[in-house]
């Protein structure tokens, strides 16, 4: 079991920075949302030789869900000329039998046609002549196919969907696919690519979940208790390398996530900034054994220094009819992060004056505490009272390099990079066109 920590291909990041006690297995991460990685390869083959990482590692992957279907065909044209490259790099730097290049892609690559049987499954159908040149090409070169299942998703797509069958207890209606029996998504989904795999003649094709795992706030589902009956839940599903009732035996599988990720696109929803196991400050949210035993339990980063214990509220004296307080909350939020406020999330409960608090101090913390960052025209005001509610936290940022130096600039917070044994590091080396 390894965590994973991809990004969308809209998405452009710097190279993790891993301490050296940090990584077992990385993958190296090519966005598609460019034409030149589709036409060219020299560039990547000095991305090679840089970065040293990828010599011992198991994975280039190119791009994250590149065929979404709310993507309407943006990369069908460029994403197989890139895999080609990509395998084409690696060939080159002589690394193509470490290495191996793959794409991970969405669930959503497949279906079954309106059924809930696995055995009805294959490629979706605008993707189907795509889909079998990846698989075909991917098998010829000793490749595995990826795939992201999150029965999260199906779940908040769905309010009809059964609840319980997004686990892997508690649901009692199981199906009975030609009898292949069925009581949890995953296993259903997952089977219903290897029957896609199988009906266009590749039935032994390796398979890698890259993603999968529970998010935490953000939506009235995206709660700790869900996250840590879901994850613990698909860790002992899988230990026993019982596999699925199409593919017994282990599952190779990448946990989502490490860490929260404050400044991710929220446009597939709010819960999109929350599918980590460690909050930012490397505190676990709860308790998960990664093993068989008590003892592989997630363990919380040590030596962390926070900013001074103070937070940027809404002044006693303000008035919610100031008409500074709309644009004064929508500027907050839109440079910050308030996924935490709404319908079912962890500061749901709080009243007007609350959620307006927190977006300011969400906005003060992620600007090191500046006292620049707490003048929102007569509104705000600076407290060393904590005004955290119940199960809504106000968070104090993390001390970072940025904050350090005459807590100067609005700079990015460095977030912990190395807080368990295992980190799968993401990649982005091209600028997006």
């Amino acid at each position: 079991m390894w965590f994973s920590s991809f990004a969308s291909p809209y998405e452009s990041r710097s190279v993790s920075h891993v301490s050296k006690q940090a990584c077992i297995e990385t993958s190296a991460k090519f966005p598609t949302s460019f034409r030149s990685l589709s036409e060219e390869y020299s560039e990547m083959l000095d991305v090679l030789s840089k970065v040293g990482l990828l010599l011992t590692r198991r994975y280039a992957a190119v791009g994250n869900e590149p065929l979404l279907s709310t993507y309407n065909g943006t990369f069908l044209p460029t994403i197989f000329p890139a895999l080609q490259n990509v395998q084409s790099a690696l060939i080159k730097a002589g690394v193509s039998n470490q290495v191996k290049v793959t794409i991970p892609l969405n669930a959503d690559v497949y279906d079954s046609s309106g059924s809930d049987m696995p055995s009805n499954g294959d490629f979706r159908p605008d993707t189907k002549d795509l889909m079998v040149e990846i698989v075909k090409f991917l098998s010829d070169n000793g490749a595995a196919f990826t795939v992201n299942i999150y029965p999260f998703i199906s779940l908040y797509n769905d309010a009809n969907f059964p609840a319980d069958y997004a686990f892997f207890n508690g649901y009692s209606s199981s199906i009975n696919d030609n009898g292949k029996i069925y009581n949890n998504v995953f296993d259903a989904n997952h089977d219903t690519l290897v029957w896609a795999l199988q009906k266009n003649g590749f039935g032994n094709l390796s398979i890698i979940v890259g993603e999968i795992g529970w998010p935490t706030d953000g939506d009235r589902n995206a709660n700790l208790q869900y996250a840590q009956r879901f994850n613990q839940g698909f860790m002992s599903h899988i230990k026993n390398n019982a596999g699925t009732p199409m593919r017994p035996g282990p599952v190779d599988a990448y946990l989502f996530s490490l860490v929260d990720e404050d400044a991710k696109s929220i446009q597939p929803g709010n819960f999109e900034r929350h599918w980590g196991l460690f909050y930012l400050d490397g505190t676990p949210k709860y308790q998960l054994s990664l093993g068989t035993t008590s003892s592989n339990g997630l363990v919380a980063a040590s030596g962390v220094q926070y900013l001074d214990k103070k937070w940027c509220v809404m002044s006693p004296s303000a008035s919610l009819d100031d008409p500074q307080v709309a644009l004064s909350v929508s500027y907050a939020c839109a440079n910050a992060d308030c996924t935490s406020l709404g319908y079912g999330t962890s500061c749901g409960n709080l009243d007007i004056r609350g959620n307006i608090s927190y977006a300011f101090n969400s906005y003060y913390q992620i600007n090191n505490q500046l006292d620049t960052a707490c003048k929102f025209p007569n509104l705000s005001v600076i407290t060393t009272s904590d005004p955290s509610s119940g199960d809504c936290k106000f968070r104090i940022m993390i001390r970072s390099s940025s904050s350090s130096a005459l807590n100067a600039g609005a700079g990015s917070v460095e977030k912990p990079s190395c807080l368990i044994l295992f980190v799968l590091v993401s990649v982005f080396v091209f600028t997006l066109l």
